[in-house]
């Protein structure tokens, strides 16, 4: 509150106070926190705020119900400057854009601010406080992540906590805990209860959207290692490697252009394969027998280090190749370069259809 307050008060012609005991009433099944008067221009506001810690899309329901209530019980005087409020330390994306369609002002940690009044219109975007913004991107690594790829080859299937994680490839705990999270940003919807509670995911485009936003917000590239391969077009080379990679039992995964040109074709041709592939020591001696050798430019090999299984879930094999899954080379390709995320759109439109 106190930052709430310092913010309207930096704002030009503007004078908040904030009420206590006078904006707000109670009854045994409602309360409000407090109220703020603001006048600003010679416009006088109420907000009538409700402080919350944390608010993710599904908090957004209740809270706008408790404060139209309110508003609708309480107040019979002209409403017309009443303002709906919600202050927090942080509020997520997805919560911020449903208060704003319902015309609900907020204010987090982070600076944002949204006063939507008929007589005075503030409107401040700052990015998701630090702390917010960390909880949501640790959804999109490690283990979770792969709760995230299995919900999204399988996007409109009701999954239970045992099959998620059988599907996954991840504990127990560790689907249910994502799945918690996931619900409280209002990407899934459940249905039943306790042992035999499902979900799914609401708008699987949201999450493949913040899961792009969360690639092309990181600073970390992929672990590559670049090689030239003197002779043989980009099939023969694919098609070489794998059969190099099946004799020495190395597991390993098409992706980006070549795994993307199989799944939908986009371009004439590709110049470039690239390779998941785990570090290891049968791995160095297979590329030495493909006659690999490593180049700063002018590579048609590219083999991207990958240390955890999970990158490889999901994969499928076509034309005798195993390619990364169609979520994973979506990925890779926004990481990509050139026309890597022309291609990406282009996969995502005719492969995942989200």
């Amino acid at each position: 509150m106190d930052a709430l307050l310092t913010t309207l008060q930096k704002i030009p012609q503007a004078h908040a106070s904030l009420v206590l005991g006078e904006g707000t009433r109670e009854s045994s099944a409602l309360k409000l926190d407090a109220a703020i008067d603001l006048e600003i221009a010679d416009r006088n506001l109420t907000l009538l705020i409700e402080i919350k810690k944390t608010v993710y899309p599904r908090d957004t329901r209740e809270i706008i119900w408790q404060i139209s209530h309110y508003i609708n019980s309480y107040l019979h005087e002209d409403r017309e400057d009443v303002v709906p409020f919600v202050a927090a330390e942080s509020i997520s994306t997805g919560a911020r854009e449903i208060l704003k369609e319902e015309n609900v002002g907020f204010f987090d940690s982070g600076g944002s601010l949204f006063v939507p009044a008929k007589s005075a219109y503030l409107y401040i975007e700052r990015p998701v406080p630090r702390t917010l913004e960390k909880s949501v991107r640790s959804l999109f690594t490690g283990k979770r992540s792969q709760v995230l790829h299995a919900l999204l080859t399988r996007p409109r299937d009701w999954l239970g906590g045992t099959e998620l994680a059988r599907l996954a490839e991840v504990s127990p705990a560790t689907a249910s805990e994502t799945m918690t999270a996931l619900e409280r940003m209002g990407w899934t919807s459940s249905r039943g209860h306790g042992p035999s509670k499902e979900r799914r995911l609401s708008d699987p485009a949201e999450l493949l959207d913040e899961w792009q936003t969360q690639v092309l917000a990181s600073r970390r590239s992929l672990i590559r290692r670049r090689y030239y391969v003197p002779g043989g077009e980009s099939a023969a080379l694919s098609h070489r490697l794998a059969e190099l990679c099946a004799a020495a039992g190395v597991e390993y995964a098409l992706t980006q252009e070549a795994a993307a040109q199989v799944y939908a074709p986009f371009l004439s041709s590709i110049s470039r394969v690239a390779c998941r592939m785990p570090p290891s020591n049968p791995a160095d001696e297979l590329l030495i027998q493909l006659g690999a050798r490593l180049v700063s430019e002018g590579a048609n090999l590219d083999v991207i280090e990958t240390k955890s299984r999970g990158e490889f879930l999901f994969r499928e094999l076509k034309e005798s190749i195993w390619l990364a899954s169609p979520v994973q080379v979506y990925l890779d390709l926004l990481r990509g370069e050139g026309r890597s995320r022309d291609m990406a759109e282009h996969l995502r439109k005719e492969i995942l259809g989200i």
